[in-house]
C-alpha cells in the first residue's frame, strides 16, 4: 500500500524528512477496524513526533492522527461497525497513523462520519473534537445543555489560541451546548473574524496585555470575571495572568507543552484547579473507558447533522503525498495557520 513516512527525524526543508513509500496492507484482528483511508487532517503533533520520535533503525514512522474512510476488514472481536460503514476518528499515537492507504484502528475510538460533510471536512474534525470536549466536559467541568436551550450560565471561558484547530471547534462546542459566555483571543483581523464566526462573544488581542482588556469588557460590557481558562498555546507565558483574572475555585486546563516549568503553588491562594488534556492518554493505557471516544465523536457528528456545529477546515492542499505533506508541516511550524490543514486521495 502507499504510505508517507521517514526513517530519520529531519527539517521538514530535508528532501528526505517526508517520503513517499510502499509498506504491506496491515491485518485486521481483534477489536481493530482495517479502514480505507479517504482524507486525513494533519496536526500539530505530527511535525512534533517527526522532529522527537525518530524510528528504530530500518523502520519507517507513518504520521497521521485524524482520518475518515471506509471499514474494509474488521476483527474477530468487533461489534460496533460492519464493513462498509464511513467513519471518522483520530487513532492511537503509539501505533501506525493515517498517513497511508489502509490503517487498523480500535473499534472503541472511532466515531460514524457525520453525513453531511464531505470526507475532506469531516477529517478535519477528529483531533480536535476529542481535544476540546475532553477539556470542556471533563477537565473544566462545563454543564452541558440542549443546543435548542437559549439559558445562559455565570461561566466565562477565556480561550487562548482560539483561531487554532482546537479553538475552531471548542468555541463551537461551547457555543452550541452550553450557557457560556465565550472570551476568545486573536490579533490577526482574519482571526478575529474567523473567532467571532464560530462563537465568540468577544474577543481581546493577545498581542496585547490580557487584563486590561477583559476588565474592559467586566466594566462596560456587563460580563462577568473568568470562571474557566482553556489555554491552547503559551500556557507559560499568561500563567500569572490566568491566576490574577481567575475567580476562586475556578479552573485552567491546558494542551501545549511548556517550556519554562509553571509553579503550580501559585494556584494555592486562590484554590484554583489546573488540568492537563492529551487526547491520546485513553488510547496509550487501554482505559476501561476507551469508548467514550467513540460516543463523543457520535455527538459530535450529530450535532454537525443537525447544523450547530462546522467543519474547522482552514485549507485543501491536495492529494495525500509526500510534498503535500511537507507543505502542510511547513505551515503549522509557522504557527500561522488558520483552521485544518486537510489532504484527500491518493
Amino acid at each position: 500500500m502507499k504510505a508517507i513516512g521517514y526513517n530519520q527525524s529531519l527539517p521538514i526543508s530535508n528532501v528526505d524528512s517526508l517520503m513517499d513509500i510502499e509498506l504491506p496492507q496491515p491485518v485486521a484482528t481483534g477489536r481493530d477496524l482495517l479502514v480505507r483511508v479517504a482524507a486525513i487532517a494533519v496536526n500539530p503533533v505530527d511535525y512534533k513526533i517527526r522532529l522527537k520520535g525518530a524510528p528504530s533503525e530500518g523502520e519507517f514512522k507513518v504520521l497521521g492522527w485524524d482520518a475518515v474512510g471506509e471499514v474494509v476488514a474488521v476483527g474477530e472481536d468487533v461489534s460496533e461497525f460492519s464493513l462498509g460503514d464511513h467513519v471518522y476518528y483520530a487513532g492511537d499515537i503509539t501505533r501506525q497513523g493515517s498517513n497511508a492507504e489502509y490503517q487498523l484502528v480500535d473499534e472503541r475510538i472511532v466515531g460514524k462520519k457525520p453525513k453531511s460533510l464531505s470526507q475532506a471536512e469531516a477529517a478535519a474534525l477528529p483531533l480536535t473534537a476529542i481535544t476540546a470536549w475532553e477539556m470542556l466536559f471533563e477537565h473544566l467541568a462545563i454543564k452541558q445543555q440542549s443546543p435548542t436551550s437559549k439559558d445562559k450560565s455565570a461561566d466565562v471561558i477565556l480561550v487562548v489560541g482560539a483561531a487554532g484547530g482546537v479553538g475552531s471547534i471548542f468555541l463551537q462546542l461551547a457555543k452550541a451546548i452550553t450557557g457560556a459566555t465565550i472570551i476568545a483571543t486573536a490579533s490577526r483581523e482574519s482571526s478575529q473574524q474567523w473567532v467571532k464566526k464560530l462563537g465568540a462573544d468577544y474577543v481581546v488581542d493577545h498581542s496585547k496585555a490580557l487584563k486590561p482588556q477583559i476588565d474592559a469588557l467586566i466594566a462596560n460590557e456587563g460580563v462577568g470575571q473568568v470562571t474557566h481558562v482553556a489555554s491552547l498555546n503559551s500556557t507559560a507565558s499568561y500563567f500569572d495572568t490566568y491566576i490574577d483574572l481567575l475567580v476562586p475555585f475556578g479552573k485552567i486546563a491546558m494542551i501545549d507543552d511548556p517550556e519554562t516549568p509553571l509553579d503550580i503553588m501559585k494556584l494555592k491562594m486562590k484554590s484554583l484547579s489546573f488540568h492537563i488534556e492529551f487526547m491520546f492518554a485513553r488510547s496509550m493505557f487501554n482505559a476501561v473507558d476507551m469508548q467514550e471516544q467513540s460516543h463523543l465523536l457520535n455527538r459530535v457528528a450529530e450535532l454537525i447533522d443537525l447544523g450547530y456545529i462546522q467543519t474547522t477546515v482552514g485549507k485543501n492542499l491536495g492529494v495525500i503525498n509526500a510534498e503535500n505533506l511537507k507543505a502542510a508541516h511547513q505551515e503549522l511550524e509557522s504557527g500561522t495557520s488558520i483552521g485544518k490543514l486537510v489532504l484527500q486521495g491518493f
